[in-house]
């Protein structure tokens, strides 16, 4: 067979090493040929291709980003989006498509398959909030970033005496600061499922200024948000899927909290360190898992299908199911870690 393979949206540590998986067991196992679009959509668009072989991806498996190279290029975009990658498969002669992304990119991928294009998908998303699977590769070494930099910041809070709020990714959903902020003794954790009080912030620092703790370590997702008339926002351009461009959070609960505490208060927004360098080795073995499963799934004619992690295997779901809804932080689960803030 002939196959196409290219990375969209956001750089995420693990890529390559789903690449390196289907190009592995494609041409061992299979003699297949293999092009890798550059800069996702956008090189399906454009005609812009390298070939994969084992030799050109030969030590990749602990490089983090793409080697493909990536964009948040929505092909739903242009009139003639669909029937250009059409044409573009026909032309080299390919057989399908092996999409690795998120939900922009994986729905980009399922609204193409119903238009007649053979695609299969690979989740990969650092917020971990695609639906259909137990995790995605990326959230595991996020988390372990977001977590030592907490662990860090633990020690120049408590030295200075001051409220120091992080800014941790995830726009619709919390799970890297629930998770980093649990792991890292925050003392208080927003994330976007539950529009935060900014009065009830303060009180817990407040609280804990009561009891002798003159430092604290606020943790936000940048999609966190207040309850509405309670603290004002901004919000920024979309880019091609529709998205605000966010980021800001973390400095305006800074001003917020210094001003009705009077206590000294600094953000620190870890934005796309948490995205880059090596994967973990849990997220290494998982994107290998996927890309195994991906290419096995083209060879078994299982489009419009995604690979994903249930338990502890590997199994094809439906694209359309995987990016139906963004799979969030449910409430119960947060509101059980609240006894630990304050």
């Amino acid at each position: 067979m002939r196959i196409g393979v290219l990375t969209g949206g956001g750089d995420c540590p693990g890529l390559n090493a789903v690449i390196r998986a289907v190009v592995r067991k494609a041409v061992d196992a299979y003699d297949d040929q293999l092009l890798g679009f550059e800069d996702g959509w956008r090189g399906v668009l454009e005609g812009s291709f390298r070939e994969l072989t084992i030799e050109s991806t030969r030590g990749i498996l602990p490089r983090g980003g793409t080697i493909l190279g990536s964009s948040r290029t929505n092909p739903y975009k242009r009139e003639d989006g669909a029937q250009l990658v059409q044409e573009t498969l026909a032309r080299h002669e390919l057989d399908g498509l092996i999409a690795i992304g998120g939900e922009d990119t994986l729905g980009a991928a399922s609204r193409l398959h119903a238009d007649g294009v053979n695609v299969i998908g690979v989740p990969k998303t650092i917020d971990n909030d695609l639906g259909a699977t137990d995790v995605t590769f990326g959230f595991d070494t996020a988390l372990h970033v977001a977590t030592e930099a907490i662990d860090r910041l633990h020690t120049t809070a408590e030295s200075h005496n001051r409220i120091l709020v992080v800014e941790v990714m995830g726009r619709n959903a919390g799970w890297i600061a629930l998770h980093s902020g649990l792991a890292g003794g925050a003392d208080v954790i927003l994330i976007p499922e539950q529009p935060f009080d900014i009065d009830e912030v303060c009180g817990l620092i407040r609280r804990r200024h009561a009891r002798g703790r003159y430092f604290s370590i606020v943790v936000a997702a940048e999609g966190a948000t207040p309850k509405e008339g309670t603290m004002a926002v901004s919000a920024g351009e979309l880019d091609e899927f529709g998205h605000p461009r966010l980021g800001g959070i973390g400095q305006q609960l800074e001003r917020e909290i210094e001003r009705r505490t009077g206590f000294e208060t600094r953000a620190t927004v870890l934005g796309h360190v948490q995205r880059g360098g090596t994967p973990t080795a849990f997220d290494r073995v998982l994107a290998t898992r996927l890309g195994l499963a991906a290419i096995d799934a083209a060879h078994e004619q299982q489009w419009g299908m995604m690979a994903a992690l249930h338990n502890t295997q590997i199994e094809l779901v439906a694209l359309a199911d995987a990016v139906a809804e963004v799979r969030r932080v449910p409430l119960e689960e947060y509101r059980r870690y609240g006894v630990l803030f304050g």
